[in-house]
């Protein structure tokens, strides 16, 4: 059996009919009829076809999806031109007016809108629960429940969601679960081993990992991702021929970029857990972190996104130190967005402070004082470095 960087490389060579080692940019919106009219009208009526009109499939979306389904141990997958259009078109594949999903405190800032107030709209109700308390899970399902929604690690405070335990629930009680993969990857995590049924990236993350590019997936079974692509069809978020080029070349480096960006974040949570300027980090792969345990049986690796709470007397001191560090940083890009080779550097509560409550944030635990970070392949001195003059401005 192939290990996974050799299947980066060469997982869905079939659909690249041509002679060319990287796979070509198919760059046409539609594909003439053959000779043999019934093999047209079957491309135009097949699922996911990569030869009849864009929207319907492409040669490089499935060469993509191919080794993305590959990697997360699925049957299939589907790949769309978000991370966002991911998630919506998932969800719309399992629920109805009606119906009810079970989802967490903390998730995605665009995944909390749309489970809160864009599917509220449409007759379906929403239970958030403390996706550290497994009891909290089975105490929130209802008569009418046909799906768990999931993220782990959470976006952004790290909290870990126990995916053996949800797979089983959803299981024994006929619900489908559903897991955002994004943070992890699929080298640190594979949900699918854990009995989730469906994995969503924001593949414009850590699967493209050069911040040129958006893109979501969706993996799952052959029959739910039919159902998914049927969505997908009428809702039309289809994933430009170029972006899925890029894609497709990013996948390639996946596994050496991640095992960099693990140690690196590694490095930099152990050097800033040790900073007096420094009230808290969150990261999986610290001891520290209360779901360390847990996080080691289902993590591969403890990704390169972590959390900082910085230091001060008060909370209006402890915005203000943490605005000091976040405009001093030279490599840490201040830009959303996370999972590239670059360092990049936000603040939660003024990212996401138009789309959050000040309830919101405080249930999400995002304070004022709180800086995400996601760790690039940058050379760890100089990380280190960066941190502490920045600190040093304080």
């Amino acid at each position: 059996m192939r290990k996974t960087e050799t299947n980066l490389i060469h997982t869905g060579e079939e659909f690249n009919k041509t002679k060319a080692v990287v796979a070509p940019i198919y760059q046409t919106s539609t594909y003439f009829a053959d000779e043999n009219l019934d093999e047209y009208v079957a491309a135009a009526t097949e699922p996911k076809h990569p030869e009849f009109y864009h929207r319907h499939g492409n040669p490089t979306n499935s060469q993509v999806a191919a080794v993305i389904a590959k990697l997360e141990k699925t049957e299939d997958a589907l790949v769309l031109a978000t991370g966002m259009a991911a998630i919506s078109t998932a969800m719309l594949a399992v629920v109805k007016a009606g119906d009810h999903i079970v989802a967490q405190n903390a998730h995605y800032s665009g995944a909390t809108l749309f489970l809160k107030e864009f599917l509220s709209e449409y007759g379906i109700t929403v239970s958030h629960v403390d996706q550290t308390n497994n009891q909290a899970f089975v105490d929130a399902i209802q008569p009418n429940t046909k799906l768990i929604y999931i993220e782990t690690p959470s976006n952004p405070n790290l909290d870990i969601t126990d995916l053996a335990f949800v797979g089983q629930l959803g299981k024994e009680k006929g619900i489908l679960t559903m897991v955002d993969n994004t943070f992890a990857s699929p080298i640190n995590q594979v949900p699918s081993e854990f009995g989730i049924d469906v994995i969503i990236h924001s593949a414009t993350k850590y699967l493209g990992g050069h911040s040129d590019l958006t893109a979501g997936v969706i993996c799952g079974s052959k029959d739910f991702i039919v159902k998914a692509w049927r969505r997908s069809i009428t809702l039309g978020a289809s994933l430009s021929p170029f972006d899925s080029w890029l894609l497709l070349r990013g996948l390639k480096t996946l596994s050496l970029r991640v095992h960099q960006i693990n140690s690196n974040a590694l490095a930099l949570a152990e050097w800033l857990e040790k900073n007096p300027a420094i009230k808290k980090v969150a990261y999986t792969g610290l001891k520290s972190h209360p779901q360390h345990e847990l996080a080691k049986k289902q993590l591969k690796g403890h990704t390169g996104m972590l959390c900082i709470e910085v230091a001060g007397n008060d909370e209006e001191e402890e915005f203000k130190n943490a605005q000091t560090i976040l405009s001093n940083l030279t490599i840490f890009a201040n830009a959303a967005s996370l999972g590239g080779v670059e360092s990049l550097v936000v603040h939660p509560a003024s990212m996401w402070g138009s789309h959050h409550s000040k309830t919101q944030k405080q249930v999400s635990g995002i304070t004022r004082g709180m800086l995400r970070i996601s760790v690039g392949i940058e050379h760890i001195d100089d990380i280190i470095a960066d941190w502490e003059q920045a600190i040093g401005k304080i």
